[in-house]
Order: C-alpha cells, then structure tokens, then sequence
C-alpha cells in the first residue's frame, strides 16, 4: 500500500497544504481516520506532535482512546498533548448539541497548543467520506451555493490531508498496515443525521450508481470553484451596495432592484445578516415596502427607512434606557454622557459650537434627572423658539434614520425635556446674561 502514502503525499503537494520542515499539531482521537494520518505523516519524515480531546462522554471507552494515542504517541517519540473535557457541561451552559460543544472545544484547544507551542499548522482526519457526507447534511437542511462545496483542504491553519482516500481505502491501508485503532459506538447509531446519511441513504444511492462518491466529491470541487467565483463578484456588488458604519450597515436599495428576480444573488449577499431561504420572501417584500418596514433574522434587524436598509445586529437592537440621576457625580456616568460639571458663568462666555455638549442654566435645573428614551407625544420647545415641537416632527425635519431615532435619548428635569441628547437644548434651560452657573454636559460620541 505504499500508493496510499504516495497519493497522501501528492495530495499535499497539489493543494500547497504544508511542507516537510512545517511543524504539524495533529488532531488523533483513535480512530481509524486519525490514526492512518498520523502514520502517514510520521512514514513521510514530517515533524510533528499529537493532540487528543478526552470528552469524557463514553466512560471507559473514552478513556481507552486516550491510552491508544499516548502510546502510539510514545512509539512514534513526538509530543503528545491531552485534555479531559466536561462536554455535556458546557453544551449545557451554551445551549447547543454535544456534538457542536466538541467541535468548539477540540479547535478551540488545537489552537491555543498550536500558538503557545509555535506550531504552523493543524492537521486533522476528515476523509472523502466525511467531506460528501458534509454536502448531502447541508443539502437537506437546506443552504446555499457555500454549502454545497464541501469541507477546504485547507482553511485558516487547518488542513484536511486525507480528503482524497474514501473510507474503504482507509480501512484497506490500515489492515495491511496493522494500524490499531479504536471505533467509536456512536459512530454507528442512525439517531444521528449523519450516521443516518451514512450508513442508511449513500448505500441506497450506491445501488443507483456505485461511483457515487466519486461523483458528488467532483461536483463538490466544480461547485467550489463557481463559489469563489461567485464570491469575487459578490464582493464588487457589495462594495457598490453596503455601506459599514458604526457596527450597523446601510445597504442601497436601488443597488438590489435588479437582484430581486435573482434570489439567489439576494440570499448570498445577505446571508452574512442572518438572511436564510425562508426569509428570501420577506426580503423581497421589505425592498418593495415602505419606509419603517424591518424584518428580523437569528443575528439582525434589517430595517427599510427610505433608499436604504439599515442591517443592524440585534445586540446593538433598541434597549430601553431609563435612569433616575440624583447628583453630578452619577449624571457623569449616566448612559450616553460622557463628561458633565458646573462653571461659572464668566465674562464673554461662548457656547462651543457643538451638538455633543449642553449648556444649561442650573438654577433651572432640579435634581433628580432623568434619562431616558424618547416616546411618541414627547415635545419640547427648541432652543431658540418659542413654541413646543413635537419630537417626531423634529426628527422628521433633522430626516432622521429610524435607526438614529431608536438611539436618542432625552436629559429630562421635573418631567420636562432639557436636552436631546446629543442635538439640541430646550430654549427653557439656555443661559442668559442672569445666568450664575452653567451646566456642562458632554455627550458620548
């Protein structure tokens, strides 16, 4: 079987995936995939060293993996690195599947031994196998053209060395090489999506067509290569379309008109926004609506306001703000204040020409304050004027986004608004040529 390592070692070659001087961390949990890795790369002279995750999931079976991989890591005299893991604990805690926590805390610990060890690359077991498996799995969740190109053999610092050998070569090299390994039970139980697409829906396909596996890993590369394509002039549209700005994103409307009839150009340039299939139809909607139109995704608010959307994420969505300020030394670090302080009032004072700072008479002013968020009905009488506007008319006037208004706040005493935070004062609290102390207040930018 020396045609195994000389297609491994070809394998590596074609796709650029490491070099023989390359310090290699390998990802063994003692199954047949990582263990012909690992033999295949100590056969080819690579340096390397071994990680195992203990996921303390199958008792003594879990326990017996550890032992194969210290040994075989002591046969082979290169590092070996282990780590027990409370995996249904943090499952738990983060409220996602066994099997996602694994996933998150195998990488997530690979990395850290790879920079705190200077390693240059990770190398783990995934096979052909598990790369079409990967496809049919996201083609029946449903996805788009991304998921449908299969697992890299490279991505970041991760390489997938094996991606040429189907299963049934592994197997056929481990047994001529008398490579121990350990089989994982659960491997076998059809509960699992992909143990069912495995073992039960590619053996009804092989009858249709025996070279099946062969055939979608092809189609998986043709996909990959139309996906960058793809991704290339997704990125010229979405510079002519997104627009970044403070953690929210302004998409120009007029820009997506001519993808509407394309919905899978919509659903790729949205998807980054939490955009799914289901959605695609009420995206269409939210282009062809009104102004104060919004759907929500898993991750986003997208919003309709005039000739854009406004993609925000959820975490930044609206919150409700409402704080009872007792003394200067709280309004200091009260929510959307930056600074704030009382000067006398001196000779020749100017008020800076600035939005983000008040100056406001204090003796008009009683403790407590508040801040708090605007709500329709609010008015005030702007500085400057003598009669009440109605806040929306204001904002209406200043062509506020609905985003922007979602994030202004009022300074309020005795129920009456002094400042909009940020934009204007009251003409009821400005200082005049009476007035003794100022004060100042600083908003945060």
């Amino acid at each position: 079987m020396n045609d195994m390592l000389a297609d491994f070692l070809e394998y590596i070659e074609k796709n650029n995936l490491c070099r023989t001087d390359d310090r290699i961390l390998l990802g063994v949990s003692g199954g047949i995939d990582s263990m012909v890795m690992t033999r295949l790369f100590i056969t080819g002279g690579f340096k390397t060293a071994m990680a195992h995750c203990n996921f303390c999931l199958r008792g003594t079976e879990s326990d017996n993996d550890e032992v194969l991989v210290a040994k075989t890591a002591e046969a082979y005299n290169v590092p070996f690195f282990v780590k027990k893991f409370d995996t249904s604990g943090f499952a738990r805690e983060n409220g996602i599947s066994v099997q996602m926590a694994a996933r998150e805390l195998r990488y997530q610990w690979f990395e850290e031994i790879r920079s705190a060890g200077n390693y240059d690359l990770i190398a783990v077991g995934h096979n052909l196998n598990d790369n079409i498996e990967t496809l049919l799995i996201n083609l029946v969740r449903g996805t788009g053209l991304k998921g449908l190109t299969g697992m890299k053999p490279i991505s970041n610092r991760i390489i997938r060395p094996l991606l040429f050998a189907t299963r049934a070569q592994i197997e056929e090299y481990s047994k001529q090489e008398k490579i121990p390994f350990r089989e994982d039970r659960s491997n076998l139980d059809i509960k699992y999506t992909r143990n069912k697409i495995r073992h039960v829906l590619i053996p009804l396909l092989k009858e249709i067509n025996p070279g099946i596996e062969t055939i979608l890993n092809d189609t998986a590369e043709r996909l990959s290569e139309t996906s960058d394509i793809v991704s290339r002039y997704l990125a010229i549209v979405g510079k002519e379309t997104a627009f970044p700005e403070k953690g929210i994103v302004q998409i120009k409307i007029k820009n997506l008109i001519p993808y509407i009839e394309n919905r899978t150009i919509l659903f790729e340039l949205l998807k980054p926004y939490g955009i799914t299939g289901p959605l695609i139809t009420d995206l269409i909607c939210l282009i062809r609506g009104t102004s104060g139109s919004r759907i929500t995704t898993s991750s986003h608010s997208i919003i309709r306001n005039r000739d854009y959307l406004i993609v925000k994420p959820l975490v930044e969505s609206h919150k409700t703000v409402w704080c009872e300020i007792n003394n200067i030394e709280e309004l200091s670090v009260s929510a959307g204040i930056e600074s704030a302080e009382i000067i006398s009032m001196a000779p020749g004072f100017l008020i800076p020409d600035d939005r983000n700072i008040a100056c406001l008479d204090f003796s008009k002013i009683s403790f407590p304050l508040v801040i708090r968020n605007w709500k329709p009905g609010d008015s005030f009488v702007p500085l400057g004027m003598t009669h009440r506007k109605k806040l929306s008319d204001y904002f209406t006037d200043r062509k506020f986004s609905i985003v922007k208004k979602e994030e202004i706040l009022l300074l309020e005493s005795e129920g009456r608004i002094a400042w909009i935070i940020g934009e204007r004062i009251d003409d009821r609290f400005k200082i005049t040529p009476a007035t003794e102390r100022i004060l100042k207040v600083r908003a945060k930018k």
